[in-house]
């Protein structure tokens, strides 16, 4: 540590051009004085990252054209202000030194240690957006699968960024109105909730007030206005309740350490305001009294106090200290008739009750006393730590869903949900969604106990499966071994967990009929001859490795069930093929690998032959077929009808050509020289999409397509109780390309189980 101390003397001589403030500089004069705000502290460390830091960032700045140090300093004072170890402190310094400089991460490791290396390593990668990605939606996604596989290796990740966050929120009026509506939207969506999952209050207050006040400026003025308005009459009526409640507990010798009255954020009145359809002279509780004092005891107390010097208001009483939230907030909440006859709320906690409430997660680093955070030592405390355990099952639950919609939806929806406490038969409580039923909770306890569930009681009552649960209930689920999921519970199902699970048992269930289905679609395009013996050749297990896949039976199961395309299976095939064998070629006969027939091949017309889209047509009276329906991008072949249609155009290895004898074969291809203004834009293709039955299912590929800029020329559903839905659909498409990019961005929705094309005549 001599070379830190060098540094950081050194450091202190500078003639820094930013304000410091007051805990920096004592921190830089004393640098190896015991840190004074926690115990686990290193000041050689902090003023060490804080030097390194000046120096890197020296000739950058803001948007609002201050010094970017000022940035890194404002995290780092926030993170001490949560009670962050110096190795936190250190991180918030050097989070974007990384990025906005030369410095690699392993210099962070070499200069600061592992510890730090993994905090600035985490929040970077939250901030990289690889430019592979085809939208802004697949990089949000993809930013945040980073950040919880970041938050479930080391929390301390996410409350570095949330830091970071909020001190950007506090400087957003530098940026464009643009750019500041949609970091506030983020804010709001992802960042204010995921501060209230870790108990984070005074960063979940502020940074939705903060995205309010982009997102509705001039409902956030008036709603500031009003509650400036009204505070000198609202401070006089708590001042009151204040003394009367004080002189109250003097009495019944309850030691008080704090008896106030605060207001209620702005946000909060907003939301109660378009919750309850009020005007804001209608919302009376915009303030509330908070009771502050020594034992769990005494909070019991303290409310017979409450309750006997004021009215209280039936079902407005909510105890959070018998029923902790799942971030660990404890608190009793209610509601009282004050004395001009206006509801107030008053909240009892203890000294570390509100701690906790404040800072969350950071009222208790456990992780600071090993100087690591691993999952598996947070499992060692898993009883205090509930709420993390969850949010990382939560994660766990999300790790399959491909769509990058999909997932940030799920995403909102789990951080967005209030909770419900219910019990199980033993007593234990289990935290779920609001609108959670009976399949959630069973999916909860364990997936096997969802897989068979057949049945639910109730606080000892039978009930449907779909019935919402309440705080409070009593929940036993009833199994059979023979019982299985319905796709039905998906109607009704709210945990992203639940619906995996009944996703995952559908799939593996199902596994028999996906294998058949992937054989007869490979068999129609390779042919029946020697078909058995082509499955078993080493080829075909080539091929399979090469789409990832362990054996033949898992590549044509993915191929039944629609995870991997025809058109890719038949393309590895081939360059298996052409790597083994090349093709045998002569003057006039090719031999086609993936197939067993041999045919004369066409001169290839030139570019001043025909405007015809097809070549080898030229001057004749020609069709595309309706069985294959061929697009630009496929191998095509002509056969010459028997009756006055002339040529009918097909798909290479179309099930109607593999009878027809060969002098009515013409070789064909498409005419890529052939002018665009002659050629047609579109084709229509049949495709038929087998998927979940649930109500918007139709409605979501139809915004998938449209978001593709694909024409639906026509869509027919067919239902079936307990059965898959049948979706039959008339697309326009330009080319083979286009629909691949169709097929992927449809077989990404998770509730999609095949897709295929078919023939105008295909039922």
């Amino acid at each position: 540590m001599n070379a830190a101390v060098s540094t950081v003397t050194h450091a202190t001589s500078l003639a820094f051009d930013v304000d410091l403030p007051q805990w920096l500089q004592n921190c830089l004069v004393a640098p190896q004085d015991s840190h004074q705000h926690s115990e686990q502290a290193d000041n050689s460390l902090i003023c060490l990252a804080f030097s390194f830091a000046y120096d890197l960032h020296q000739g950058q700045y803001r948007k609002s054209g201050e010094p970017y140090i000022c940035h890194p300093i404002a995290v780092a004072g926030l993170l001490r202000d949560l009670g962050g170890s110096s190795a936190m402190i250190a991180a918030g310094f050097l989070h974007d030194v990384v990025e906005d400089t030369d410095i690699s991460i392993e210099e962070i490791e070499q200069r600061f240690g592992n510890e730090v290396r993994q905090l600035v390593e985490g929040v970077t990668k939250l901030s990289e957006f690889s430019q592979k990605f085809s939208s802004k939606t697949e990089r949000q996604a993809e930013n945040f699968r980073r950040m919880f596989l970041a938050m479930a290796k080391d929390i301390r990740v996410i409350v570095v960024k949330l830091a970071d966050r909020l001190h950007n929120m506090r400087t957003l009026e530098h940026l464009a109105p643009e750019k500041q509506r949609r970091i506030a939207l983020e804010t709001r969506e992802i960042f204010a909730p995921l501060a209230n999952r870790l108990g984070i209050g005074r960063f979940k207050w502020e940074l939705e007030d903060l995205a309010f006040k982009y997102l509705e400026p001039e409902a956030y003025r008036q709603i500031q206005d009003l509650v400036a308005e009204k505070r000198v009459n609202r401070e006089a009526r708590l001042t009151r309740v204040v003394d009367v409640l004080k002189a109250r507990m003097e009495q019944a010798e309850i030691q008080c350490i704090d008896i106030s009255g605060r207001p209620k954020h702005l946000y909060g009145i907003y939301q109660k305001m378009q919750r309850q359809q009020k005007e804001f002279h209608e919302i009376y509780d915009i303030a509330a009294i908070r009771i502050i004092v020594n034992t769990k005891e005494e909070c019991y107390r303290a409310l017979a106090e409450v309750h006997d010097a004021f009215k209280p208001i039936p079902g407005r009483f909510k105890d959070y200290i018998g029923l902790p939230k799942p971030n660990r907030y404890q608190s009793l909440h209610t509601a009282v008739v004050g004395f001009t006859g206006r509801p107030l709320e008053v909240q009892i906690r203890t000294i570390e009750m509100h701690h906790i409430a404040e800072y969350g997660i950071a009222a208790h680093w456990k992780y600071k006393e090993t100087g690591s955070s691993s999952h598996s030592q947070l499992k060692t405390s898993e009883e205090r730590f509930t709420w993390l355990r969850q949010i990382l099952e939560w994660q766990n639950d999300l790790k399959d869903v491909n769509d990058a919609q999909e997932y940030l939806d799920s995403v909102k929806d789990n951080l967005f949900e209030d909770d419900v406490y219910v019990f199980t038969p033993k007593g234990d409580v289990v935290s779920l969604t609001a609108g959670a039923t009976p399949v959630d909770f069973a999916y909860r306890i364990h997936t096997e106990v969802g897989n068979h569930c057949c049945g639910a009681r109730v606080n000892e009552r039978m009930v449907t499966l779909d019935t919402r649960l309440k705080n409070g209930d009593i929940v036993d689920i009833l199994t059979q071994k023979n019982s299985h999921p319905s796709l039905d519970w998906l109607n009704f199902v709210v945990t992203t967990g639940a619906k995996n699970r009944i996703r995952q048992w559908y799939k593996r269930s199902h596994r028999e009929e996906n294998v058949a289905r992937g054989r007869e679609l490979l068999e129609k395009e390779l042919g029946k001859t020697g078909f058995e013996a082509l499955l078993k050749s080493e080829p075909m297990q080539a091929v399979a490795e090469k789409c990832n896949y362990h054996g033949v039976e898992e590549l044509l199961a993915a191929l039944g069930y629609g995870e991997i395309t025809l058109n890719l299976v038949l393309n590895r095939w081939r360059e298996i093929i052409k790597a083994q064998q090349p093709i045998a070629q002569t003057e006039d006969v090719t031999v086609l690998p993936s197939s067993t027939k041999t045919q004369k091949e066409a001169p290839l017309p030139s570019s001043r032959a025909s405007d015809s889209p097809i070549a080898g047509v030229e001057g004749l009276l020609y069709h595309l077929a309706k069985c294959c329906t061929p697009i630009p991008g496929e191998s095509i072949i002509g056969v010459v009808t028997r009756n006055s249609r002339g040529i009918s155009i097909h798909r290479q290895g179309c099930q109607n050509v593999e009878t027809i004898e060969g002098d009515r074969l013409i070789p064909v291809s498409w005419n890529h020289n052939n002018s665009e203004r002659n050629r047609p834009q579109t084709y229509t293709v049949n495709i038929q999409i087998e998927a979940i039955d649930r109500v918007g299912i139709l409605k979501d590929i139809l915004s998938r397509l449209s978001d593709q800029g694909i024409n639906v020329r026509n869509a027919q559903v067919k239902t079936s109780n307990g059965q898959p839905a049948l979706i039959d659909l008339g697309i326009d498409i330009r080319d083979r390309e286009q629909l691949d990019r169709v097929f992927v961005q449809i077989k990404k929705m998770s509730d999609v189980i095949n897709l295929r094309r078919i023939s105008q005549a295909e039922d």
